[in-house]
């Protein structure tokens, strides 16, 4: 009998395989939810193939007594409800597999694995309740089942989700439900494993994923506009902002194409909206002239940034950390800028509606940057502290003598918007006055241009430390950014080696003041990035001289798990 959990960590990791529009979504969606009811902990990630229908997708869902939140390749138990299995699924089985699944439906796609293989006829019950589609269900229910959740849960969550479309389809849900919990009790019943993991019930804990957690922390930082040409895997924001749009009085505008997007939200801007544009890498790249005049203009936007592999499409639907340099470097002339990474969910919130605040304050451009793993990924947590004040707004009103333009000791002029009092609200594309009047004077270049570089320095002065998590007196010290952080924060833990620390950068311009003495105290640092060119140590060694050697490094356009992450830290550090 295998017995899981089967290792240290104390969880099971699930994952459910089957072609694109089969309802893996729908699986995932129901077990988080009723999971969660249940008092268990959760995490999941998402992968998907670039096609509406065919190939193959699947969700991996680590269910817990404890806070799960890192990728891992083990898999425990793995439900393929078609053939087709993707090459990197297969290679994670390994002798403590467990797979159950239509044996007629797959054939021999898993020969050679007849010892973990249980055969569960899900097509023919799908088939019995009313088509292939139910499935999906049929595999919720036997998950369900094996991890013994009540029933009621699942229903409600069916009457929410299925409710419109009638009470057949209501039923036949139900039924398919019904039959996967049947078929957990007989799999149960053969004695060949058994889950130990039991649920740990907390008060207000709620599961989001990326996406949300960008788009809440948008809608806490007063974002009322939002310009977007969909791309993946950016497009979730742009649809959950949909979502919530009538619910919070928010403008929602697919546009034509991605500089259509960048300059919607700078005119928005100019009128005195608080506006977000989501694009991937080469929707950004489109709209790097946009962002230079929301520099020129002084027009505060928030671009969230949603990584994927390039050159040009790359993998539309994988994942990867190589647009830092796009986003620092993007668009011509010198300007100031504020660039986050969140390596959590809940810095996602607390950045996106920081992100916004200062793009306001300073009327700069803020970058929010994401992945296709980070905003795909999904775990339960405390809900987001909210707060009880209001965004703060810092424009003001136009009086006579107003200069929108005008100089200050550290670069912010007054911002008002035309229409609200007499003064003229000036702007243009060219280099202007302090009233937004076009010259070409030199002079007058000259003493712009350092007005709009004096705010770096205010910027710099509210930039966040990196997180440090391990010993203050480490000699060995690992560097990441971004998503990589659970991972990491996992892989160090199963390390367990005395001395050994990790610095997360979850802003990664500008540096913080700090980052020059917190390397220089380590005897060896390693940077893990999930590029193939290490873009924060060399933005590392730019900045302070320190030149990080040792590098692990992932461009596969699959995230990092938690055990290559472990392995190759363990070789680097031997």
């Amino acid at each position: 009998m295998i017995r899981f959990p089967r290792h240290e960590g104390g969880d099971v990791s699930v994952v459910i395989c089957g072609a694109a529009g089969q309802g893996i979504q729908t699986v995932e969606d129901l077990l988080v939810q009723v999971l969660r009811v249940e008092g268990y902990h959760v995490f999941g990630s998402r992968e998907y193939m670039s096609r509406v229908r065919g190939g193959n997708n699947s969700t991996e869902i680590r269910v817990s007594s404890r806070p799960v939140r890192a990728l891992v390749d083990r898999i425990d138990l793995l439900i393929p409800l078609n053939g087709g299995v993707r090459a990197n699924i297969i290679e994670r089985i390994d002798e403590g597999t467990i797979i159950i699944g239509d044996g007629e439906e797959l054939g021999t796609e898993f020969a050679g694995y007849e010892d973990q293989f249980l055969n569960a006829p899900v097509l023919e019950e799908a088939r019995q309740v009313g088509g292939k589609v139910y499935a999906s269900v049929i595999a919720a229910g036997i998950l369900a089942g094996l991890f013994d959740v009540s029933t009621g849960p699942v229903e409600s969550y069916f009457e929410k989700r299925f409710g419109a479309k009638g009470d057949k389809i209501v039923a036949q849900n139900r039924e398919a439900l019904d039959r996967g919990l049947t078929m957990a009790r007989r799999l149960l019943e053969k004695g060949r494993f058994s889950l130990a993991v039991r649920p740990n019930p907390q008060e207000s804990r709620i599961a989001v994923n990326g996406t949300d957690a960008v788009g809440l922390g948008a809608l806490a930082g007063g974002c009322n506009l939002v310009t977007a040409y969909p791309m993946s895997p950016a497009s979730g924001v742009l649809s959950f902002m949909a979502q919530k749009a009538r619910d919070f009085g928010v403008v929602v505008e697919q546009v034509e194409d991605e500089i259509a997007a960048i300059n919607w939200a700078v005119g928005g801007a100019y009128a005195g909206a608080r506006p977000l544009v989501t694009t991937s890498g080469g929707g950004f790249a489109l709209m790097t002239e946009g962002l230079s005049l929301a520099a020129v203009m002084e027009a505060p936007v928030v671009v969230h940034l949603a990584q994927r592999p390039g050159p040009a499409t790359g993998m539309a639907t994988r994942t990867e950390q190589a647009d830092l340099e796009l986003a620092l470097y993007g668009g011509h002339g010198e300007f100031p800028r504020v660039i986050f990474a969140p390596g959590s969910l809940g810095e996602a919130f607390d950045l996106t509606r920081r992100a916004f605040d200062l793009a306001s304050r300073f009327q700069s451009p803020a970058i929010v940057l994401t992945d296709q793993y980070f905003v795909n990924s999904f775990y339960d947590l405390p809900p987001f502290d909210v707060g009880r004040e209001l965004p703060k707004s810092y424009l003001v009103e136009a009086g006579p003598d107003y200069r929108r333009y005008a100089e200050s000791p550290d670069g912010i002029s007054p911002m008002a918007v035309p229409g609200h009092g007499e003064g003229l609200v000036g702007a243009d594309s060219h280099e202007h006055d302090e009233v937004g009047h076009v010259y070409e004077d030199f002079h007058l270049r000259k003493r712009m241009n350092d007005k709009r570089l004096r705010k770096a320095e205010a910027i710099f002065a509210e930039t966040l430390a990196p997180t440090l998590i391990g010993p203050d007196d480490y000699r060995d010290l690992v560097i990441c950014w971004g998503s990589t952080r659970h991972i990491v924060e996992e892989a160090l833990d199963e390390l367990d080696r005395p001395g050994l620390a990790m610095l997360h950068f979850a802003q990664v311009w500008p540096l913080h003041g700090d980052t020059a003495g917190l390397l220089g105290r380590a005897e060896r640092v390693v940077a893990v990035e999930g590029n193939a060119t290490a873009q924060l140590a060399r933005l590392i060694r730019r900045e302070t001289g320190i030149e990080i050697k040792e590098k692990l490094l992932n461009y596969s356009g699959l995230q990092f798990s938690v055990e290559k992450v472990r392995e190759g830290l363990r070789d680097l550090l031997s």
